[in-house]
């Protein structure tokens, strides 16, 4: 039985050691969209090699989290926590040193492998680490600090673009992880699951992660209408198809399709992938707006959206216990509709915003949404499933929330008619940004029919952890433990 306390200094090193990890992660993810319309501007990159920079990360993270959470529960989750810690930080060197979009699109691919491997080992270090009786409290802290490194991460980001230089944003990264490894090899003991066996499911992996590429480069490239793109969709779908063939037919799948057999998991899965595409959509395309048209600083970009994230720190975990009591469909149907308002408002913002009266009601309106859904569908999901299969509940979930973004970022600049130059033209930019947002909201609007249909009223009381609670990440759900192979 794990027995290290938190009060001890070994407890406090691994408290460390996995903020420092899962933080790596988490600056990246929320940082990069407000480097963008520099990177453009450094590299002399089109939309679709911006729209690259965020999706090659998210391809690799979403098609193989789930394997990097089965590697260490096979090989040691200190060992692949600190593989994927050091791939990370390397990765993240060649980012800051690209001499062009495409070197840097292929070292983003990369980034998205390491954090493959670290984020499963991050929470699932400290559930097999800690003695029972301090578990929840560690959790709770690794769950507070994250969310302060969501709120400062944007800030840190248009800090460091707009004086040091965009590169830094990724070379960020290196001190962390030279801080991170040590601490890690020397105070972290090393766990793994004795009943963990069978082959890893490299193949289904490897589809999943196709099926998302290519898809996505159809989708990028889609205005081209050259017979490669009409190709490439076919073979991505096609790859989709057969990724769905091998999960139902080997032994020990990656996606094991008979976790659906709950419809609960089920529906809140689809909610979450209305959720997060609209969410992807938004964030990618508001730090341009905030930028390119309305002329913020990236450090002004940076720090506009602060509140949203401020009001989940603050008040998640008072929603993850409203929804104990009210059951998951209330908040799973309100909190969309809420952020779909906030989409809708963020109509007002043009050249020269004023923050106060154009921007800032928006985040407010997406702050009191995000509190109200985030929580409660973390919470749900693992509430739906056996104990014994709540790893592979939240690694789906993860997954489902990437993937999603994924698309959205893919997808939504070709719904809204936005060309390959358009983010250097501000007239262009805001017009199409005035036909994205509606699509966002209604994609939020599926979302709450889906919960208002589907989800049952049963209050979620089976989780009660505070990563069920508490969380500050507004990229995708908190990843609980590893899956399986």
């Amino acid at each position: 039985m794990p027995d290290v306390r938190l009060a001890s200094s070994q407890g406090k090193w691994i408290l460390l050691t996995t903020v420092l990890g899962s933080s790596m992660a988490l600056l990246d993810s929320t940082v990069v969209n407000v480097a963008l319309p520099r990177i453009g501007a450094d590299l002399n990159a089109s939309l679709a090699a911006l729209q690259w920079t965020v999706n090659a990360y998210m391809v690799t993270l979403a098609g193989l989290i789930l394997l990097g959470g089965s590697l260490g529960d096979r090989f040691g989750r200190r060992r692949i926590f600190v593989v994927g810690v050091v791939w990370f930080a390397v990765a993240s060197l060649l980012c800051g040193l690209a001499p062009s979009s495409g070197v840097l699109i292929a070292a983003r691919a990369l980034q998205g492998i390491g954090g493959a491997l670290l984020t499963p080992g991050s929470l699932a270090l400290i559930q097999a680490s800690f003695h029972p009786d301090d578990r929840s409290r560690a959790v709770g802290l690794w769950s507070g600090f994250g969310g302060v490194g969501a709120a400062v991460g944007p800030f840190l980001g248009g800090w460091l673009v707009t004086g040091p230089g965009w590169r830094w944003v990724f070379l960020l990264n290196i001190p962390l992880a030279v801080l991170c490894v040590p601490v890690a090899l020397r105070h972290v003991p090393e766990s793994a699951d004795p009943h963990s066996h069978g082959r890893f499911d490299v193949l289904g992996a490897a589809l999943g992660a196709l099926a998302l590429a290519l898809v996505t480069y159809a989708l990028i490239e889609a205005r081209s209408g050259s017979l490669a793109v009409a190709l490439t969709a076919a073979a991505g779908l096609a790859a989709a198809g057969a990724f769905g063939y091998v999960e139902r037919h080997r032994q020990d799948p990656m996606l094991p399709p008979d976790i659906f057999a709950s419809r609960q998991f089920t529906a809140v899965n689809l909610v979450t992938l209305c959720v997060y595409a609209a969410f992807g959509g938004f964030f990618f395309l508001t730090a341009l707006q905030l930028q390119v048209v309305a002329g913020y600083s990236p450090l002004r970009a940076g720090t506009a959206l602060l509140p949203t994230t401020i009001l989940m720190l603050l008040f998640s975990s008072r929603s993850g216990a409203l929804a104990d009591r009210t059951g998951p469909r209330l908040p799973l149907t309100v909190g969309p509709l809420f952020c779909a308002a906030a989409m809708l408002l963020m109509l007002r913002v043009g050249p020269d915003a004023d923050y106060l009266t154009d921007v800032l009601p928006a985040v407010l309106v997406m702050g009191v949404g995000m509190v109200t859904l985030v929580a409660p569908l973390t919470a749900t999901v693992l509430a739906s499933v056996d104990t014994t299969r709540a790893g592979l509940a939240s690694g789906v979930n993860n997954a489902a929330a990437r993937a999603a973004g994924l698309v959205a970022v893919a997808a939504l600049p070709l719904l809204a008619g936005m060309g390959p130059q358009v983010y250097r033209r501000p007239a262009a930019f805001d017009a199409a940004f005035g036909r994205a947002m509606p699509i966002c909201a209604g994609v939020l609007l599926l979302g709450s029919v889906l919960a208002a249909t589907l989800v049952r009223h049963r209050p979620a009381d089976d989780c009660r952890r505070p990563d069920c609670r508490t969380h500050g990440n507004v990229t995708a759900p908190p990843l609980e433990t590893g899956g399986r192979g």
